[in-house]
């Protein structure tokens, strides 16, 4: 992905999201970039979460020379860390490399971390892929940078369907890899690692399609192919949707 310094580099979407009576917590390492919503303080428990999950990733990759830099599906290793594995998982289902779905395994970790320490509800975004458990339906908006959509167009996450995953990918908005086109990629799943994936690979398909129409129409025919998965494509004033979501105006 481009860097758009105005809108992404200082995380300005983050002062949109609504807190109600959740509390904020921060934490940042390195790449990993997370704002965590829950109903207590976490920042001691979630860096913690984040230092291993890191230092996971950084020694398999360092015995694995092809890990970071892959851009296609690697084989299972059932020796690996359960991070490890979901993140090859995720890949090959998805079609791209196991690093496509690092920003969303790690968010899954610490927010189902944080559940397991007695935290009711939380909501974990890092980069715009969000790991989701509460206790009442949510509404998530869509940031899709400079689109004259971003931030008018909402997803409806029900209780009953959480914890959820919801991963944007942009080819105009951010620092992660992609060769998409789009202003963002949105897919809700019920795994974060996977829905990371997924937003990647779609999203390469919209820069594929050479974006607009075209990109989002082919994004979406191979979208059909996750039956699992509900997608949102948006480029510029023009969006698309399939599979199992529901759009609201924001």
């Amino acid at each position: 992905m481009r860097k758009d310094p105005r809108s992404y580099s200082d995380r300005t979407y983050r002062l949109e999201q609504a807190r109600g009576d959740l509390v904020s917590s921060y934490v940042r390492v390195s790449e990993s970039d997370l704002h965590i919503l829950a109903d207590r303080v976490v920042e001691a428990e979630a860096l913690e979460t984040v230092l291993q999950c890191r230092l996971q990733i950084e020694e398999y990759a360092g015995r694995h020379p092809a890990f970071f830099p892959s851009l296609v599906p690697l084989p299972a290793d059932p020796l690996a860390p359960p991070l490890i594995r979901e993140m090859l998982e995720a890949g090959r289902a998805a079609g791209v490399g196991p690093m496509a779905a690092v920003a969303g395994a790690i968010a899954e970790v610490v927010g189902r971390r944080l559940l397991s320490l007695g935290v009711q509800e939380v909501i974990v975004e890092n980069g715009g892929d969000i790991f989701l458990h509460r206790l009442k339906d949510c509404t998530i908006s869509i940031f899709a940078g400079q689109s004259p959509l971003s931030g008018k167009v909402g997803l409806r996450i029900r209780a009953e369907d959480q914890p959820a995953a919801v991963c944007t990918s942009s080819g105009t908005v951010g620092h992660s890899l992609s060769f998409g086109a789009a202003d963002s990629v949105t897919v809700v799943a019920s795994s974060t690692p996977y829905a990371d994936a997924v937003a990647t690979r779609l999203g390469n398909e919209v820069g594929r399609g050479g974006g607009g129409e075209n990109g989002i129409r082919l994004a979406l025919e191979v979208a059909r192919d996750f039956t699992d998965a509900g997608v949102v494509v948006i480029c510029g004033q023009l969006m698309g949707a399939v599979g199992g979501v529901e759009l609201i105006r924001v």
